[in-house]
């Protein structure tokens, strides 16, 4: 099983190299992983003068997941933006056909006071957002700055959304359901927005196809609102590309921190990009701060879904839940009656667990 590593900018290194480490042991238990490593993001633009080389792309090709860090940092923030790392997450997204990602957003029993919300709000809750990566106004033509005739600068952008994209994420969200409660919610705008009356009587059509499968839709200002008014409600949620960032960020506070979340971008044969939804945190790079458990999860992700190895991502995951159970906790999870720890020792300890 190849796997292309790509650690990228800021804390990216620091926490795939936990990730990486733990992966390591399970094949010295018997997996037969192979593992490489190449640039992306910045420190790609930093070489080569391309955020995703023709190398990385290739790499990222031929191999059968891909397990990534994180890209950006101040100092690329004036490149073109053709030039800027986060370029190299998009066109890996775009080149491989990833269309569906998968952010679980659940609360450990350990973290249940770490919340934003009141325990009582949050305990118990398992949330997994579908958010499809490949179509609306992130890649939507045309877009652009120009000028109108009265002097004025005008930016612009465009949401697209075809009948195939959203039947395919639609699917990808019914079949999600049917393997957890057999709840799921559309999330869309078709009150105001064009593309999303198209989306929701597409994803109509697709729920007679999953009889089983209780279908309710939702106004994503509601969504954003009933997520913290009652976040238990929800279950397995589909919803596009602009909605579904907003709503997974939002979900992952509600956890206790957005270093604890992992995701998933997979195509239509499960080969997937496996990544923490947090970003590259250039202000502790290098610190051994950051906290490195989003990514191990994601690590665990990959083996489940890219792998169908459940029984070894259980074994990261459980690993995971006693280390937190001990009491160890990073910078951004740490409370009273806790014991804060590095990257590295949070690494170290849950190789222990393992």
């Amino acid at each position: 099983m190849k796997i292309a590593v790509l650690p990228g900018d800021g804390i990216g290194p620091e926490i795939i190299a936990q990730a990486v480490k733990l992966l390591r042991a399970l094949a010295k238990d018997g997996l037969k992983l192979e593992m490489e490593q190449a640039p992306v993001g910045g420190a790609a633009y930093d070489a080569t003068g391309e955020p995703l080389p023709a190398a990385t792309l290739e790499l990222a090709r031929n191999a059968d997941a891909i397990l990534f860090g994180a890209v950006g940092g101040w100092q690329y923030d004036q490149l073109p933006r053709a030039k800027r790392p986060e370029q190299a997450l998009l066109g890996l997204r775009k080149e491989l056909g990833l269309f569906a990602n998968l952010r679980p957003a659940k609360v450990f029993p350990e973290l249940v006071n770490a919340s934003s919300l009141r325990p009582e709000v949050v305990s118990g809750m398992d949330i997994l957002i579908l958010r499809e990566l490949t179509g609306d106004v992130y890649f939507g033509q045309p877009r652009g700055v120009r000028m109108l005739a009265n002097g004025e600068r005008e930016g612009f952008d465009t949401m697209r959304y075809s009948e195939s994209e959203i039947r395919r994420i639609a699917h990808a969200g019914f079949r999600a359901a049917m393997k957890r409660t057999n709840k799921l919610c559309s999330v869309d705008k078709c009150n105001v927005l064009e593309t999303s009356q198209l989306w929701r009587e597409v994803v109509t059509e697709v729920a007679r196809e999953y009889p089983e499968v209780t279908l309710s839709h939702m106004y994503v200002d509601n969504a954003a609102m009933q997520l913290l008014r009652d976040p238990r409600q929800f279950d397995v949620i589909v919803t596009g590309n602009l909605f579904g960032v907003i709503l997974s960020d939002e979900a992952s506070m509600l956890t206790g921190s957005i270093g604890m979340l992992p995701s998933a971008s997979l195509d239509a044969n499960n080969k997937g990009l496996y990544e923490p939804i947090h970003g590259s945190a250039p202000d502790i790079a290098g610190k051994n701060l950051a906290n490195p458990l989003a990514t191990i999860l994601s690590a665990a992700m990959m083996l489940r879904y890219s792998f169908n190895l459940d029984q070894a991502a259980g074994r990261i995951e459980a690993a995971v839940a006693r280390v937190l159970a001990s009491g160890l906790r990073t910078a951004d999870i740490h409370q009273p009656g806790t014991e804060r720890v590095g990257t590295m020792e949070m690494g170290d300890a849950v190789m222990a667990a393992l």
